[in-house]
């Protein structure tokens, strides 16, 4: 294992510490809302710290971009931490357990290291560049449809932006009557973990941060899967449109996204 993802899972199981704590005591948690719809916790916060906190033991001047935290500067400027200490905060107010730990490296403007921690299944996703993804210690491969006649497809509702359901719900309807079936899980990190896994053939979601998407978007990759942007574009976390899957499946989820 590189050493520097060596460190992002040992942040990630601190992490996971806190987090699976906090879900056997749902009775404390303090809930403060950042928007319309968007909650954050004090075990969100305690889990970005203990991430940060264990990062920065091996690596003191590496700069970091946290969803809780904001940015934290360091002085060599070439590395460059993205964090969601608990992507499906939602899910876990409410005792659903389906959230996860998402961790990327950024090395000169790339992605080069990646971790999406799921503390309750115990699931460890990993991938470094040019090395491949792996699913606790075990390689894994992203699917090889080439047809959306029987996937199995992830996306998410626009619950932040319900203005856009209209064309949301145009699309959906198109890609719906071709596929298998559509899923809604509420972890962006995990839906991309899972198509990195094989688990979905392809994933669609809008209105994403860079913290949501950049462990997930190595993972695929690594994986062997295509990831493009709703404009079939290489950088979905310049806009926050993001596209997974296998190569046809993409490809035929743009044109429907495009339509």
């Amino acid at each position: 294992m590189h050493p520097m993802l060596n460190i992002a899972v040992r942040a990630a199981r601190s992490a996971g510490n806190v987090i699976a704590r906090g879900f056997e005591n749902q009775s404390e948690l303090m809930i403060e809302a950042k928007g319309s719809n968007d909650f954050v916790t004090r075990v969100d916060k305690e889990a970005e710290q203990a991430i940060i906190r264990k990062i920065q033991q091996s690596y003191p001047d590496h700069c970091f971009v946290g969803e809780e935290g904001g940015v934290v500067e360091g002085s060599n400027t070439d590395y460059k931490w993205i964090i969601d200490p608990l992507d499906g905060t939602t899910n876990f107010i409410k005792g659903i357990p389906h959230f996860a730990v998402s961790i990327a490296l950024m090395h000169k403007g790339r992605l080069d290291q990646a971790v999406v921690f799921d503390p309750i299944r115990g699931e460890l996703f990993t991938a470094s560049k040019g090395a491949g993804a792996q699913l606790n210690g075990f390689r894994i491969r992203a699917s090889k449809a080439k047809e959306l006649n029987q996937t199995i497809l992830a996306t998410a509702l626009p619950y932040k932006n319900k203005d856009a359901l209209p064309t949301y719900l145009e699309s959906f309807r198109n890609i719906f009557f071709q596929a298998g079936d559509v899923r809604r899980s509420g972890s962006a990190a995990l839906d991309l973990a899972y198509v990195a896994a094989g688990r979905y053939d392809g994933y669609w979601e809008s209105g994403l941060k860079p913290w949501d998407i950049a462990a997930g978007e190595l993972l695929v990759r690594e994986a062997g899967g295509l990831v493009t942007d709703f404009k079939g574009n290489n950088d979905p976390m310049h806009n926050g449109d993001i596209v997974a899957g296998s190569a046809k499946v993409v490809q035929t989820l743009v044109k429907n996204l495009k339509a």
